[in-house]
């Protein structure tokens, strides 16, 4: 009876001095955090939180219940060890030191949370049951609100931890002494340890990851510079490689991030310049985007948008000739203008000069004029439906123009812009954009039109070398032709490399050949096949009668090898200003060339050639050699850039050298052309131009409406937009040149003195009473207006 009563006081005892230690725990630390909250207006949630544990802790510990005999000492120990250990991690927490510095470190009114990542990852190293090595501590501060970001750290002093250790090892010593222990009834020690280690865990949650984006160094601000800088360096002579290099120097250190990032993923470590830029652009968007930058246009860009109530997209196709003048801005736009129709996906407008009574009889064959512009149209459509089979549904408009004699072209009068209306104007598709441009004085293309492709038809600085000081010439109109496409087209199109490099350019074939010329092959293949004889001529060449449309190349090798060619009789056919010329200078070397006048490539007379000579090389892509080619013929060539289309076909024959052209000829006249495969003759189509317009302009993704959502992809997977988050410098760039081509083609007097024609600045009176247009008023001197 005596050992009994012994042992209720003793488990009396125990019970008393452990409830009195754990209030002495709790009511100190709630001294100690109401002392933190009153110092950093910041621990009021963590105390509330710590205080309402250790309470439940206590509750949940002491209920109405008899308290059994403890068998093992050490429990107690546990007990008594613990308390002190509590006590100097309050004292920690509670030092002035941390108080004082993070009153430094924040205002009043910011807002602190405290990270107790190291006792949850003790904590979760138990729950676990791993075995890891003590960690050098760092008490850090640290949330995320409404995205502010407060970092608060302290080592030395306070990097040891030893109270989170030592609790860590007591609760480790606790729970291994004998899990089926009951220190209270009912309540077994290792169940007193899950609770102690579940309470900590609720106060010790995960912190927010960390979303904060790297601010851009100064090697990646540098390259982002130069390369945006490209378009206005290459006009100042700086190639477009050495560009590249800097790029890549400057960011070197990018680079070889992704290397390693490469081998992490088990890819070859190979980075090109593509991948670089990509992520340069990635960059750049992430920092602007992490910032809310939102780029909506400068002081030069006017973003439009297009009405598609109608469910179709807009293009208007501007070009600077018309029928009936036979040449290549007449015939290939009008081709472009009724197979882009076709499709039916978008409404097409065909925009041609009219001219003047007067200019009509300059330019259009057989004295052919036409009193109105209805006239013309009707004139237009017949020739082109007779050609492609099918009705066109596009619209065909006018725009004022004049004929220039010294430069041999006609010269827009007045804004071009202003002939299609702003709800139209979408998509615009320039024939020869720095001939429309050269001295265009109106708005700016790329504000009024979503997507502006250039396709460039004339190699000019060939023509304009071939002058009196033509060097000179050449070269002050390369950098004007580099200034205006560059300012007023989104993309161009180079038909060949043998015109001069544009800013923002391709290389592309875009043009097909007339349909008709494609069945006459068919129709030459069809005989072959029956034995019949397809060709009962020989060879031939036609062209606009003029000395750099290849008659100087011609008469040269055929005077520097009449011998070797002795017997070869070649016809040709054409018309022009070099006519009397041209007939003059051959009948004085008694070249055997029998000159007859010009006509259509695809008339009857001409179907029996077999081989079509084609000696110039001003041209940019010759439309007679496709067409020749079409029609099953033989084409001898000079080996240049403009025919590199034409070098996949094997009845191409190029040459390099003299010696070669009379080699060539000699084989041509000597053997039967190939037929075309299908394939072959549906590269020369107009469909398959059509379908690489598309493609090369990046029209389909415009049409798609991609065009205003280019994506840059993380590495996460996830998408960040690049369009609307970085402003372009080159885009300012451009702005600024089309403002200052807009002040100095308002003054007539340099107008004139660049060769503009007079008057042309305004459309005049006849174009007014042809046309039906109000008289030009007085422009508004601010840009655009």
């Amino acid at each position: 009876m005596d050992n009994a009563t012994q042992t209720t006081a003793a488990n009396s005892s125990a019970f008393s001095f452990i409830s009195k230690g754990w209030r002495e725990v709790r009511d100190s630390a709630d001294a100690d955090l109401q002392l933190m909250k009153d110092r950093a207006n910041s621990f009021k949630n963590l105390a509330a939180s710590f205080d309402r544990e250790i309470e439940n802790l206590i509750h949940s510990a002491a209920p109405s219940f008899s308290v059994p005999a403890i068998r093992q000492s050490s429990e107690i120990d546990f007990m008594k060890k613990l308390q002190p250990k509590i006590s100097e991690f309050r004292r920690v927490y509670s030092a002035p030191e941390i108080s004082r510095k993070v009153m430094e470190k924040w205002g009043p009114r910011a807002k602190i949370g405290i990270d107790l990542s190291r006792i949850r990852s003790a904590i979760v190293a138990e729950v676990q049951e791993t075995e890891e090595e003590d960690m050098d501590g760092i008490v850090e501060y640290n949330k995320v609100r409404k995205g502010r970001r407060a970092m608060f750290r302290e080592e030395g002093q306070f990097g040891d931890w030893e109270p989170i250790r030592a609790l860590k090892t007591r609760l480790r010593e606790f729970e291994k002494k004998n899990s089926s222990v009951e220190i209270f009834g009912g309540f077994k020690n290792s169940e007193f340890v899950e609770k102690v280690k579940s309470s900590l865990k609720a106060i010790c949650k995960e912190p927010h990851e960390s979303k904060e984006v790297p601010p851009l160094d100064v090697p990646e601000l540098l390259a982002y510079l130069v390369r945006q800088s490209g378009p206005l360096l290459d006009q100042l002579g700086v190639r477009k490689d050495l560009c590249d290099k800097i790029v890549e120097g400057l960011c070197s250190k990018r680079k070889n991030q992704l290397v390693l990032r490469s081998l992490a993923g088990g890819e070859p470590p190979t980075v090109d310049n593509d991948k670089t830029n990509d992520e340069l652009d990635l960059r750049i968007a992430s920092v602007l985007q992490s910032t809310g930058h939102c780029y909506e246009g400068g002081f030069w860009t006017d973003f439009m948008k297009h009405d598609d109530s109608d469910g179709k997209r807009n293009v208007a196709i501007v070009t600077t000739a018309s029928l009936p003048w036979m040449t290549g801005t007449a015939v290939n736009p009008l081709f472009r203008a009724a197979y882009l129709a076709k499709s039916a996906k978008q409404n097409v407008t065909l925009l041609v000069p009219w001219l003047c009574r007067s200019d009509q009889e300059l330019v259009y064959p057989s004295n052919l004029t036409f009193s109105s512009p209805e006239e013309q149209e009707n004139y237009i459509r017949n020739w082109l439906e007779e050609r492609i089979g099918f009705k066109a549904d596009f619209k065909i408009s006018f725009y004022p123009g004049k004929f220039s004699k010294e430069r041999r072209s006609i010269i827009p009068a007045g804004d071009t812009s202003q002939f299609i209306s702003s709800k139209e104007a979408d998509i615009a598709i320039l024939e020869e954009p720095e001939h429309l441009n050269w001295y265009h004085h109106g708005k700016r293309w790329t504000d009024k039109f979503n997507h502006v492709v250039g396709i460039v038809h004339t190699n000019y600085l060939e023509y304009i070398k071939r002058e009196k000081n033509g060097a000179l010439q050449a070269f002050f109109v390369k950098h004007i032709n580099n200034w205006v496409t560059r300012a007023y087209c989104h993309k161009v199109l180079r038909l060949s490399a043998a015109t001069q490099d544009l800013p923002k350019s391709v290389i592309c074939n875009v043009h097909g050949v007339n349909p008709k010329f494609l069945k006459i092959g068919e129709k030459v293949a069809e005989e072959r096949e029956l034995g019949q004889q397809a060709f009962s001529k020989g060879a031939y060449f036609l062209g606009k009668m003029v000395w750099a449309k290849g008659y100087k190349e011609l008469i040269d090798l055929l005077a520097k090898h009449k011998d070797d060619l002795d017997g070869f009789k070649l016809d040709v056919y054409g018309n022009g200003e070099d006519a009397h010329e041209v007939q003059s200078t051959a009948k004085r070397l008694d070249l055997n060339l029998n000159f007859l006048k010009g006509r259509d490539h695809a008339d009857d007379s001409l179907h029996g050639y077999k081989v079509f000579i084609n000696p110039s090389v001003s041209d940019v892509l010759c439309t007679a050699t496709a067409e020749a080619l079409a029609m099953g013929k033989f084409v001898v060539c000079a080996d240049h850039p403009s025919n590199e289309f034409f070098r996949s076909f094997p009845n191409c024959l190029t040459y390099k050298t003299s010696e070669d052209f009379v080699a060539k000829v000699k084989e041509a006249l000597a053997n039967e052309p190939q037929p075309l495969s299908p394939e072959q003759r549906y590269n020369l189509s107009w469909e398959a131009a059509t379908q690489r317009f598309v493609e090369y302009s990046e029209l389909d993704r415009v049409l798609n409406n991609e065009h205003n959502s280019a994506k840059l992809r993380r590495s996460n997977g996830k998408l960040i937009a690049k369009s609307v988050s970085m402003p372009s410098l080159s885009e300012m760039v451009d702005g600024g040149l089309a403002f200052t081509h807009y002040c100095l083609t308002g003054n007539e007097f340099l107008r004139l003195c660049t060769g503009a024609i007079p008057g042309t600045r305004d459309y005049d009176k006849q174009h007014c009473k042809d046309l039906h247009l109000l008289p030009p008023q007085v422009e508004n001197p601010i840009y655009g207006w």
